[in-house]
């Protein structure tokens, strides 16, 4: 299995499981670790999975993005720009991803570029509260 697309994190963020925020940067060409490519986000996937410590479940969201300079995604403006199935094929994706990890993960759903955007200022004042208290 191969990521139909670049995957990467919003650096600066704190995401509900401890680790950065998720991104997969939607478009058609390819780059290498460490590159830090200024995107815009088109959405955000809700997933719910088991708690990598102790029990219960925690939300591992994934954020759909699009770099600002791909020409050819200039008509993509949220997550509905896509079709159904585009969507549902990303869905698969970060299922069969992790089903051998034990991670019991659920989909629940899809939301757009407002929600994307507010989730990546509650992550980025989670990471700065964080760096506060190791100072």
């Amino acid at each position: 299995m191969r990521y139909p697309f670049d995957w990467g994190f919003i650096p600066s963020t704190l995401a509900p499981d401890g680790d950065p925020l998720d991104a997969l940067v939607f478009w058609d060409q390819s780059t290498y670790p460490g590159v830090v490519l200024p995107c815009r986000a088109l959405g955000v996937l809700k997933v719910d999975q088991k708690k990598k410590r102790g029990g219960g479940r925690e939300r591992n969201d994934r954020l759909l993005v699009v770099p600002i300079i791909a020409a050819r995604a200039e008509n993509l403006n949220s997550i509905k720009d896509l079709s159904r199935r585009e969507r549902e094929e990303l869905e698969h994706f970060f299922t069969a991803a992790v089903a051998f990890a034990d991670k019991d993960v659920r989909i629940l759903g899809w939301e757009g570029p407002e929600s994307a955007e507010r989730m990546i200022q509650e992550t980025a004042a989670e990471y700065e509260k964080k760096a506060a208290r190791r100072k």
